[in-house]
């Protein structure tokens, strides 16, 4: 790994003190104070081989579980990887580059290679941005999507989009989620932002507006958003669905925990950023998750006050949305006490 890796961007995504449902969309390179990595899509820090370690987990443990494609056209493909490679040779060159025979680094006319410094991977891709056929490195994934996404941090989602008012469809086409928060990739695939929103609590009026949402995130932008939630252990896969030899109940991991060091339960923040590729009507969709200590929380004065307000302002169905309602009490007396 490269010693020049930033450290990870810290976010507290509680700065009114309310739990809303909400767009809640910020320009994307708004200081959150990480300095450079608040402007990026992809961010690699030095906690990348934990991300990239829960990623290999998941492959490992059933590929179709995590990663799928649903109704994805070859050239929406193709626009897609084109834009992660030059969004991730912009964002950072110091961990990749494009090689090509007589050192032409242009991201278009043939065949290249991506030669990624922090995790020894070279990737093949021929003029269509797929794997190239026959290259003995391509047979190390499934995809030129999966390889780049075993690159970065967060997980990634694309939405696709076609038509207008009666005739508007969206759906998600393809994703790779190796972090999720008790949902499953496979039984989002192929829906539409109303249907993967649904069990949300107070949905109603985001859902009302989806079209000009799902617009917005194709067509203006790049925006980012948080999304937080309780958490009684730092592990980034809480699919609902636990691995063969996995308790149950320890991997749902929403147990307010009292021997739990150094605290009893965390904040689990998800970092959302979309980015639109309106040449092929569609969307990424990024997921980064981290957590922050309970302990951090209550040592500082503001955060403490806005995250126990935040708490309170949950409605009943809100609080079984995020399984926090038979931890609540507990959760506002370790904060105040």
């Amino acid at each position: 790994m490269p010693s020049t890796l930033p450290s990870p961007a810290r976010y507290f995504p509680l700065d009114k003190g309310l739990y809303e449902v909400a767009p809640g969309l910020h320009p994307l390179g708004r200081d959150f104070g990480n300095g450079p990595l608040d402007g990026q899509v992809f961010q690699v820090t030095r906690a990348f081989p934990r991300y990239r370690a829960n990623k290999l987990r998941c492959r490992e443990e059933r590929f179709g579980k995590y990663v799928g494609d649903r109704d994805l056209a070859p050239d929406v493909s193709r626009a897609v990887n084109r834009f992660l490679v030059a969004r991730l040779v912009a964002e950072h060159p110091g961990l990749f580059a494009i090689a090509r025979e007589g050192g032409d680094a242009a991201l278009d006319g043939g065949p290249f290679t991506l030669a990624c410094a922090h995790t020894g991977d070279r990737i093949p891709f021929g003029a269509d941005f797929e794997l190239r056929e026959g290259a003995p490195e391509a047979a190390t994934f499934a995809s030129a999507f999966d390889a780049l996404c075993m690159q970065f941090e967060c997980d990634l989602a694309v939405v696709r989009a076609e038509g207008a008012g009666e005739t508007f469809r969206d759906w998600l086409a393809r994703i790779h989620l190796c972090a999720p928060s008790h949902w499953a990739a496979e039984d989002k695939l192929g829906l539409p932002f109303t249907a993967i929103h649904a069990p949300i609590p107070h949905i109603e009026k985001v859902n009302a507006a989806a079209e000009s949402l799902v617009r917005a995130m194709i067509h203006r932008g790049p925006y980012v958003r948080f999304v937080w939630g309780f958490a009684t252990d730092d592990r980034l896969n809480h699919h609902p669905e636990p691995p063969p030899g996995e308790d149950p109940g320890a991997w749902r991991g929403r147990a307010f925990d009292e021997g739990r060091e150094p605290s009893p339960f965390l904040l689990r923040v998800e970092r959302q950023v979309t980015v639109g590729i309106p040449e092929a009507s569609a969307a990424l969709f990024g997921i980064h998750v981290s957590f922050l200590e309970g302990a951090a929380i209550r040592a500082n004065e503001r955060e403490r006050a806005l995250f126990a307000s935040a708490l309170r302002s949950l409605s009943p169905a809100s609080r079984v949305y995020k399984s926090i309602e038979g931890s609540l009490d507990r959760v506002l007396a370790y904060l105040e006490g």
